[in-house]
């Protein structure tokens, strides 16, 4: 623990040196065509990242007549928030987002905590038949029976129309253990377990003293994949809640909202809009914009997440890579 809070002060100390003094580095001429290039690349890099989620977001604030006309390239045109009032009148919009939230916490939060876990197990020399127990999991990555013995599955184990479908079976993820025991075996001084041992802690008073605390970038990474499979995930609730509306996601709720607007510009394309109510007709927007502003729906949470939790992330993929 010492030499850890001795690096941190070491780095910290080198970056305040850094700052007093770059501005005395003189730097040559090549230097300087370096860092033109460097910045430009980069800076185009990110304006090709950043130019499709703002494309998205122009065209769903735009007159959709000019949308589905293709008009709408690089500046939004008769601004409107007209498009996401239509979608947060969708019936049970609210319950979906619930528990689309409920099932990404608990879910992300169980598949965390075991996988930590497990990933701490697998490292221990002690643990019985800890090799076998390790490729057992490392083979389930490479099989998988299909949806239609998935089904069968779930419903024998009585996981259909049930809230718990969503958190049970992506408990165990086995590419997250394999982070997390790479990230222990490369990253934790074997030392530390040792002398905790030897102060008479168990082995889950070491996990829960020891390797937690200092697992924190990589759990963050492993939490970050966990919550957006969790919150991007469909075929489950297309598949396993057909009976129960009430438990049906963001992305199913939104995915009908699309097919009933779609099938409706469809009829008004086609000219078959006897007995259809004027309102609802005024009410219906063309796919392309139903599409862009449900796609701004569903990945608005995980961008706003998402910064605060790149630091940990790209410390955790880096330092777990260290050895395989």
């Amino acid at each position: 623990m010492a030499k850890t809070k001795q690096e941190k002060l070491e780095a910290k100390l080198e970056r305040e040196y850094y700052r007093k003094h770059r501005s005395q580095i003189k730097k040559t001429p090549a230097d300087r065509v370096f860092d033109v290039i460097n910045y430009t690349m980069f800076g185009c890099f990110t304006l090709i990242c950043i130019f499709p989620f703002y494309y998205l977001f122009i065209n769903t604030i735009s007159d959709n007549k000019l949308v589905q006309k293709g008009l709408i390239s690089f500046f939004p045109r008769g601004i409107n928030f007209d498009n996401y009032i239509r979608i947060l009148q969708v019936n049970d919009l609210f319950r979906s987002i619930g528990v689309t939230f409920a099932r990404t916490f608990l879910g992300t939060a169980m598949m965390v905590g075991a996988s930590a876990l497990v990933g701490y197990l697998v490292t221990r020399q002690e643990m019985w038949g800890r090799s076998i127990w390790y490729r057992f999991i490392v083979v389930t990555m490479y099989f998988n029976a299909g949806i239609i013995p998935w089904f069968l599955n779930m419903s024998m184990l009585g996981l259909t129309n049930n809230f718990l479908a969503y958190v049970i079976p992506g408990i165990v993820a086995p590419y997250n253990i394999i982070l997390v025991k790479t990230y222990i075996e490369s990253s934790i001084p074997m030392e530390l377990q040792e002398t905790a041992k030897l102060d008479g802690a168990t082995s889950l008073q070491i996990f829960f003293k020891v390797i937690w605390p200092l697992s924190k970038p990589i759990l963050a990474t492993i939490a970050i994949f966990g919550a957006v499979g969790q919150w991007n995930s469909f075929q489950d609730s297309l598949i396993l809640m057909q009976s129960a509306p009430e438990l049906y996601t963001l992305q199913h709720r939104l995915y009908i909202y699309l097919n009933a607007s779609s099938n409706l510009s469809a009829l008004m394309s086609a000219g078959s809009t006897s007995g259809i109510s004027q309102s609802v007709l005024d009410s219906a927007l063309n796919g392309k914009v139903i599409k862009y502003t449900i796609s701004m729906v569903t990945i608005i949470p995980i961008l706003c997440v998402y910064p605060f939790m790149q630091r940990y992330f790209e410390k955790g993929i880096m330092l777990g890579a260290v050895k395989g």
